[in-house]
């Protein structure tokens, strides 16, 4: 009896997912096959689409090659003129004008390689891309088609007699026949859509496909205003005799935060260093691993408060030993639905390092919150243009800023910055510092801060980009109120559009995560 066939050796896998970092140079490389003639991506572009939606760029993946390819962002289109072009609507490709909160997926690019058509790639891509609008809840889809056999008529036929032409089957025309069969629906036709499109002569078809499955939700609809509170506290740092000293002090402010319908509450960085006034320890490198051991208690305290007052916690920092037996600055978020995040500061100052042995971390990283994507970044890592920078492409709208500065210096170096990066990146930012003195602790001995929470600066923002600020040095909250409506309108339309306007093709930021 011969042994089975194994018929393994005969299948070649086609596989729909999304795009990954490793895929981006066969993308670049497919895109040149597909569209010659035509500017392809950037890496810089592509990167940007992971990082701000991934979930809308899709790849057909053949016997483990990329063969085809879709990108696609969300925007609210009832606020594009009709007559937008490609650059206006993707933001010079780089989909920074994503909406999370829109109403229709607009497919920007599609490709399939030439070797690969006569097997329905494109429709597997377009399917994708219906099935992603259904699982969103979005409205409908829309693209602007190419016209690429355009230029055969254009002598004799207006792009209107065309589009009419193929849609009555008289002529072929291999993007707008094919979205004509995949159910799309002509709304108009737009000129000066791709400016190096030759073959269409710049025109485009503006073609929409709408989703019968999609429900109207009640808190989706057009925003007036879109608050947020934040109560930021200024935290008193005197002595303590225990644990519970230190939970009942946090727990007050938590109280005041939801007291005020607050949707956010921040604490200061390592402010947890309270704990060792009541050590009898003078070594700081020992202080600080005494320190640690208080992480548990830390975590289910804030957890606790976080879900029993109804409000979202920025832990301030506290100081974690993993297990790497490193020790890191590391700042939680404690959601009000019982889930937490963590963020490692990244950048450690001469002083941590001398006094207490910190360890950086490498990663950048921004949160979903029931109030919109959102950041943290301890300290000296608001002195760093290039992690808010990264943070506002992954879409964070605000950026929590816990810190600890001993002189008025170091204060101000931290609130100057954090004002620079509302500005850079059209975001709100908060900062929360440590009052008083801790007497008989090394290195935390004494304390200066000002806490505040800042606006970019135009018409529509608080008076000198200052939404708030607490009095220098006094134990004390603030709270004030931040809209996210207001900032996404102005970086559309604001006086200056720093994100909008940035040239791309003179620099670029890569983040290596």
């Amino acid at each position: 009896m011969s042994d089975k066939l194994d018929l393994s050796q005969f299948e070649k896998k086609m596989v729909i997912r999304n795009l990954e970092y490793k895929d981006i140079d066969q993308i670049i490389e497919l895109q040149s096959l597909c569209f010659p003639g035509m500017e392809p991506w950037k890496k810089s572009q592509l990167r940007s689409h992971l990082e701000i939606f991934q979930e809308g760029q899709i790849v057909a993946e053949y016997d483990g090659d990329i063969i085809g390819s879709c990108s696609s962002l969300i925007i609210n289109f009832d606020e594009y003129d009709d007559r937008h072009s490609w650059d206006d609507v993707t933001d010079n490709g780089y989909i920074t004008n994503h909406n999370p909160d829109g109403y229709n997926l607009y497919g920007i690019e599609v490709m399939v390689h030439p070797d690969f058509r006569r097997m329905k790639v494109g429709h597997r891509l377009y399917e994708a891309r219906k099935d992603l609008a259904r699982q969103m809840n979005l409205k409908s889809i829309i693209i602007g088609g190419r016209i690429p056999n355009y230029y055969k008529h254009a002598d004799e036929m207006s792009p209107r007699e065309y589009v009419d032409a193929v849609s009555r089957h008289k002529i072929y025309d291999p993007v707008l026949s094919f979205q004509l069969l995949n159910g799309f629906t002509l709304m108009r036709i737009n000129p000066n859509y791709l400016p190096d499109d030759k073959r269409s002569h710049k025109y485009a078809t503006l073609m929409e496909w709408n989703n019968v499955e999609y429900l109207p939700n009640s808190k989706r609809h057009f925003k007036t205003s879109y608050p947020v509170r934040i109560c930021v506290v200024q935290y008193m740092m005197r002595q303590i005799e225990s644990f519970d000293d230190f939970a009942n002090q946090v727990e007050y402010f938590t109280d005041v935060a939801s007291d005020a319908s607050s949707d956010f509450v921040v604490f200061p960085e390592i402010f947890t260093t309270q704990l060792m006034s009541f050590m009898e320890e003078k070594s700081p490198s020992l202080a600080v691993r005494r320190v640690t051991e208080y992480t548990e208690e830390y975590i289910e305290l804030f957890t606790d408060l976080a879900v029993r007052y109804n409000v979202n916690i920025i832990g301030g920092s506290h100081l974690v030993k993993e297990d790497d037996e490193e020790i890191y600055n590391i700042a939680y978020l404690f959601r009000r639905d019982g889930t937490i995040e963590k963020q490692y500061k990244i950048h450690i100052t001469p002083n941590e390092r001398k006094w207490w042995g910190i360890s950086p971390g490498d990663q950048v990283k921004v949160f979903d919150t029931d109030c919109g994507k959102i950041a943290i970044q301890i300290c000296y890592d608001i002195e760093f243009p290039e992690m808010a920078r990264i943070a506002t492409n992954m879409g964070a709208k605000i950026i929590f800023t816990p810190f600890c500065t001993e002189d008025r210096q170091g204060y101000l170096r931290v609130r100057y910055c954090a004002q620079a990066r509302a500005v850079e990146n059209q975001i709100y930012t908060v900062i929360s510092g440590t009052v008083g003195n801790l007497p008989q602790t090394e290195n935390m001995d004494i304390q200066y801060a000002q806490s505040g929470i800042f606006a970019p600066s135009d018409f529509e923002f608080a008076r000198d980009g200052i939404v708030g600020e607490t009095n220098p040095n006094i134990e004390m909250v603030l709270i004030g109120d931040v809209d996210l409506e207001i900032l996404r309108r102005q970086r559309q339309s604001g006086t200056v559009r720093q994100l909008k306007d940035r040239r791309h093709d003179v620099y670029e930021l890569k983040y290596k995560k």
